[in-house]
Order: structure tokens, then sequence, then C-alpha cells
């Protein structure tokens, strides 16, 4: 099992023309069924922003202070392929691919709905809205083993596509799209109980 902590790059792409980047922080638990097959809960809170109220026809700018909990079920190659006899192999046995489901709640902290440039223009939404999250990521692992010859600890990087199940991220109910923000993040891992067994040895100069 391992615990994790990280930070993400943001950028959302809604109903307001101007893509903003932002921050946002990570804290997840991860049970590893092996070495190379985890499962992961994931907590993220942070700020997603965009648009432009002065620059942009429609006037619409968001700030949405967000809080995400998401469930991953995450592969590793070295789970399927044989990484003993080849340089290369043993590189890409710690790419990974993963996907899963959770819910993000979302507060508009500063939101303009009505247009400078496009008078008596005007978008509805609501403030204030819960919905379901598919995030999908795509990332690699550098392990640093201990001496026990297993993982101590691990740097994660990944690039991960939210797709929400709504239109309600920037608080504009707008268009027939639904909303979406992708992110880049960094993190790092630190292992937690006693030495495991794998059919494979993981590591290999």
């Amino acid at each position: 099992m391992t615990w994790a902590l990280g930070l993400d790059f943001n950028s959302a792409y809604t109903d307001a023309e101007t893509i903003v980047s932002t921050r946002s922080g990570h804290f997840n638990f991860n049970y590893n069924a092996t070495p190379f097959v985890n499962y992961i809960i994931e907590y993220h809170t942070g700020t997603l922003q965009g648009g432009d109220s002065l620059t942009t026809a429609s006037g619409r700018q968001f700030n949405n202070n967000f809080a995400a909990v998401m469930f991953r079920a995450q592969l590793q190659m070295g789970e399927i392929i044989d990484y003993s006899q080849s340089k290369m192999a043993n590189a890409f046995k710690n790419l990974y691919v993963s996907s899963g489901v959770g819910f993000v709640v979302n507060h508009m902290t500063d939101i303009n709905r009505a247009s400078i440039k496009t008078p008596g223009f005007y978008t509805d939404g609501e403030n204030n809205s819960n919905q379901i999250v598919i995030p999908v990521r795509i990332g690699y692992e550098i392990k640093f083993f201990n001496k026990y010859n297993q993982p101590g600890f691990k740097i994660d990087a990944g690039y991960q596509y939210n797709f929400i199940m709504g239109d309600g991220l920037d608080g504009f109910t707008a268009g027939t799209g639904k909303d979406s923000f992708s992110q880049f993040s960094i993190g790092i891992k630190f292992a937690i109980g006693g030495v495991a067994t794998y059919r494979k040895q993981i590591s290999f100069d």
C-alpha cells in the first residue's frame, strides 16, 4: 500500500471562451494488488478558472473553487510484459493507464454572466453543483527501491482528462456540450506496510 500527495496544473474546457491555467493539489491512497495493478482513492482540491469578461463576446468569466473525490483502477505495463530480457521493456514497465469514476463539487466564488461587448446578453446557470466525473489518465512512475529491493517511494508524473457528466463546471448553462478539465500532475508516493512477494522480480539493472 502507498499514500501520495501531489500538485496539478489544470485547464478547464467549458462554455467560457478563454482557457486559463490554474493549480490544485491532490492526496491519494493506493491499494497495490500487485506492484503493477493499483486501486486508488483520490481527493483533489483547488481552483478552475476560465473566460474573460472584458474581451469576449459572451463576457463569461468564472472562478470555481472545486473539490473532487475519484476512484481509479490503474494498470502498469509491467503486469503484462516480460521486462526481464530487454532494457527497453524494463523502462516501459512503469508506464500506466488508469480510469474510474468520481464526483466533483463546484462552488463559484466569482462569476460574470452579463456581456459588456454584447448589451443584453446574459448566461444563466448555477453557482453550486455536484456532478459525476470520469477520469482517464496516462502516466509514468519512477520507483526508488529500499534495502529489501522493493519500491520504498515513487515519483509519479501523468496527464489526466476528466469528463464531466454535466454542464456545471463553469456555472454556465449554455450550448449542448458537457464540460471537462485536464490536469498535468506530479506527485510522490510513500510505501506503507510490510514486505510482499510477487511472481516476477520487480527491479532489474
